[in-house]
């Protein structure tokens, strides 16, 4: 039987259509393109959920599990991606790193997890920044699980398939300078992938 461990929900900043989930002691994931499922990808060490909104809010609640769960119902899309937590801790991030008011998705610490990310609203502000009313709603459900390929659990939303249409992004190869650990990385990554028109 599943013990769930605590839910919460909170309102997580928006940059660039995406949040991240992130570990504080180094890279959770390999690279994914986004391409792969439209809604959940990693770059630099960390995941990288796709946003409909370019800035602004959007609610996430989390749900961390022993054991696999169900999937949500209701949601417009669905998808899978594993991770690994070296610290214990697996956090809810906005896209420069700020952390949510969200508990841990690591339920047992350190360790191999999967992610399930749902996503409902992606196409009601597509492209839009600051919104006065949060359109999009992500639950993310955590268990411990040996590592799986990402996978589309369920696509239904037209901004997820324009996601899915883009071919992977070209390979950037960076210095000790532009790493992604650090906050200049990120911001000379961003633009980037700016100059080459990938906002997402």
């Amino acid at each position: 039987m599943d013990e769930q461990a605590p839910t919460d929900s909170d309102l997580v900043a928006v940059e660039y259509h995406r949040f991240q989930i992130t570990d504080p002691d180094g890279p959770v994931a390999d690279d994914v393109d986004a391409s792969v499922t439209g809604l959940v990808s990693a770059s630099g060490g960390m995941i990288e959920v796709s946003t409909g909104i370019h800035t602004g809010d959007v609610r996430v609640t989390v749900e961390s599990h022993l054991q696999r769960p169900d999937p949500g119902t209701g949601w417009e899309e669905i998808a899978e991606i594993s991770c690994t937590s070296s610290s214990g801790e697996l956090l809810v991030t906005s896209f420069m790193d700020e952390p949510a008011d969200l508990p841990s998705l690591a339920v047992q610490g350190a360790g191999t997890y999967r992610l399930r990310v749902h996503a409902r609203g992606r196409d009601r502000a597509v492209d839009h920044t600051v919104m006065d009313d949060v359109v999009e709603f992500y639950l993310i459900q955590s268990w411990p699980a040996a590592h799986q390929d990402a996978v589309l659990v369920k696509a239904a939303d037209g901004y997820g398939a324009q996601v899915r249409a883009r071919r992977a992004s070209d390979t950037v190869v960076i210095d000790h300078e532009d790493s992604l650990t650090t906050r200049s990385g990120r911001e000379r990554d961003i633009l980037r992938r700016a100059e080459r028109g990938e906002y997402f």
